[in-house]
């Protein structure tokens, strides 16, 4: 697929007190910009820094202003809400988006966008040889290797922020909390097409690394709502009532077992069998069958909430339209 020549480009920039990354990273973007040949502007999003990022910023848009444009948040508010803001405010065809540290090189995005050209609507980058410590790199894998097993999308590093999307994509999905991580398996879910190239990723020179290991843990918690987002949101009761019949299942079977001792002790006048009301298993049989009584009252509600919101044009995701819509007139 040839590359359109009235494409633009936009680059989103999240940051969170990088300022002495900022000009070096400025530089590289505009070189790399330049080589690709096309319309462009870099959006940097000031996430609540408090060092000096927000007098450089200032300084790339007066010396810049026809192509940086900048958002400063009044407070730090995330990740994803920087890159929210970035979208809404972008004004491109194709959507780039990378971290302010050095370590992803803007020198990749002519080969990411040729990817992108090859009829992929995103396009990821995979740090092949991370420069990372331990501590970073062993969670990210078992995190990619959870990930990519679970949703069937085939990306081996979702941690990464260096991507490439077509602006349906951005316009499509909706992130809160800290999805910004999942978006191509939310991408994927409503039918986009989806792609990673490897790239060189670099040492962090300046400023300090934002993300401890709690981020791990927050994403394993954030990836088991995406996994029910897109997976059971649309249909709660299979979840539930799965789960529900389950536990019932195993409380019924313990109780009729109960049963058939209680009926052989006090019908079939068997001495050595204990009475069943002094057994736990009593106990552990009738609340199996309450919970999972329970459990498919939560799926049902579920699908009751479901029906009364219900949106048609939630049910697919429109690639293109092939010809005008024609009304017969009376």
């Amino acid at each position: 697929m040839e590359p359109s020549t009235s494409r633009s480009l936009s680059v989103v920039v999240p940051l969170l007190n990088e300022a002495d990354s900022l000009r070096p990273l400025y530089d590289r973007l505009i070189d790399s910009l330049v080589e690709v040949g096309e319309l462009y502007e870099v959006i940097f999003v000031d996430d609540g820094s408090t060092d000096a990022s927000s007098s450089v910023l200032e300084d790339l848009y007066r010396i810049d202003a026809e192509h940086v444009r900048v958002i400063q948040f009044r407070r730090n508010f995330g990740k994803t809400a920087a890159l929210n803001a970035g979208f809404a405010h972008a004004c491109g065809q194709v959507i780039i988006t990378l971290d302010a540290d050095l370590q992803d090189d803007p020198a990749e995005i002519p080969a990411m966008l040729a990817k992108l050209d090859e009829g992929y609507d995103l396009v990821a980058a995979w740090r092949t040889d991370r420069q990372d410590p331990l501590e970073k790199t062993v969670p990210s894998r078992l995190f990619n290797f959870t990930v990519s097993r679970f949703t069937g999308v085939g990306l081996h590093d979702f941690n990464c922020g260096f991507k490439v999307y077509r602006r349906a994509v951005t316009d499509s999905v909706r992130l809160y909390g800290e999805l910004h991580r999942f978006i191509p398996v939310l991408a994927h879910q409503q039918g986009f097409r989806i792609a990673e190239v490897p790239v060189q990723h670099h040492p962090r020179r300046a400023g300090a690394s934002k993300y401890g290991a709690r981020r791990y843990a927050k994403g394993f918690l954030d990836f088991g709502t995406v996994l029910f987002l897109t997976t059971y949101l649309k249909r709660p009761l299979h979840l539930f009532g799965a789960a529900g019949l389950a536990v019932f299942g195993v409380g019924t079977i313990i109780n009729l077992y109960l049963t058939i001792l209680w009926l052989l002790r006090e019908v079939g006048g068997r001495t050595d069998i204990a009475a069943i009301g002094t057994r736990p298993l009593l106990m552990v049989g009738v609340l199996a069958m309450i919970l999972g009584i329970q459990l498919i009252s939560i799926g049902l509600l579920g699908e009751m909430l479901r029906y009364f919101t219900f949106r048609p044009t939630e049910e697919y995701a429109i690639r293109r339209v092939l010809g005008e819509t024609r009304i017969a007139g009376g």
